[in-house]
């Protein structure tokens, strides 16, 4: 079965930073877009960040662009998401997600849609205080 495994949540102060892992298995990974999403506690899940099956094309939010970076190391099954200067809004369970991008010879573009997405992470919780 597939699994996909975040690790890196914590508590930080403001300003400070974090980098989250999400391992993932069960599936192909040099196949799949990955994702970051967040919700924050009473709110609705939102996009974060995205990176195409073989790291080409990046998109992120406009509340992160400039202090989030996605990153993937296909060899190791893994996507990365290096969160900089951190503010007490980033405060969420971070979820991340696989949506398959290579079917045989065709290629999907990418999705900031949550609903696009196949597979999901448990999450992990990233707590920002002041």
């Amino acid at each position: 079965q597939v699994q996909l495994v975040e690790s890196g949540g914590a508590l930080v102060q403001a300003g400070g930073s974090l980098r989250l892992s999400c391992a993932a298995s069960g599936l192909t990974f040099s196949s799949y877009g990955m994702a970051w999403f967040r919700q924050a506690r009473g709110n609705e899940r939102e996009f974060v960040a995205t990176i195409s099956y073989n790291g080409d094309t990046i998109w992120y939010s406009d509340s992160v662009r400039g202090r989030f970076t996605i990153s993937r190391i296909n060899a190791q099954n893994t996507v990365y998401l290096q969160m900089n200067s951190l503010r007490l809004e980033d405060t969420a369970v971070y979820y991340c997600a696989a949506d398959k991008q290579r079917y045989g010879a065709v290629v999907k573009m990418p999705t900031i849609k949550d609903y696009e997405y196949e597979y999901w992470g448990q999450g992990t919780q990233v707590t920002v205080s002041s």
